[in-house]
């Protein structure tokens, strides 16, 4: 399974360019810039800082359209059946202006021991600079134990397109109207 670290999307791709924590060791050490090629060949950098211990997402295959991202903990957690517990990675980045990326759920977890996010997808702005944090939700009938550098979630990359809020006295009619939340049938 041929690993990439950094982030993509679908019009190119991101790098992660990591650095030490300030409050870390060896800053030159842990410096890393892997690029992920795409059609387009388009790249954005994504910055991160990394605290000592911590990892950088990591794409498991070359057509992954999420990165993994870990727990970084001090000490195990375990999330009792119906509960949830906002998880570390250690990790805070640097997103360019008109991207966000994106924080979800992974298929295994859910599947496997009904592990989900809780406000899913979760949104990192890029102005935001503080330690992205994963709510993770035990919708399972068993507790779960989150280890550090358990791959806990998902990051993807994506463009941000901002919308004009324009007050109006009507909207335009359409077939389905006013209604939702199962109006248009099974």
């Amino acid at each position: 399974m041929e690993k990439v670290e950094g982030l993509k999307d679908g019009c190119g791709s991101i790098s992660f360019a990591a650095s030490s924590s300030s409050s870390g060791s060896g800053c030159g050490e842990n410096m890393q810039n892997a690029a992920v090629s795409a059609q387009t060949g388009a790249t954005v950098t994504i910055k991160c800082m990394v605290q000592e211990g911590a990892a950088l997402p990591e794409y498991q295959t070359k057509d992954s359209a999420g990165a993994d991202i870990r727990a970084f903990l001090p000490e195990c957690v375990i999330i009792a059946p119906g509960g949830r517990s906002l998880i570390p990675t250690g990790l805070s980045f640097e997103i360019p202006s008109g991207y966000e990326v994106q924080v979800r759920p992974r298929s295994g977890l859910a599947i496997k021991n009904g592990i989900t996010c809780l406000n899913a997808p979760g949104t990192i702005d890029a102005d935001y600079r503080g330690e992205v944090k994963v709510i993770l939700y035990n919708a399972g009938s068993e507790p779960f134990t989150v280890n550090n550098g358990d791959r806990i979630a998902q990051v993807v990359v994506a463009p941000v397109t901002t919308g004009y809020f324009q007050k109006v006295s009507e909207l335009s009619s359409t077939e389905r109207g006013s209604g939702g939340f199962g109006s248009t049938g099974k």
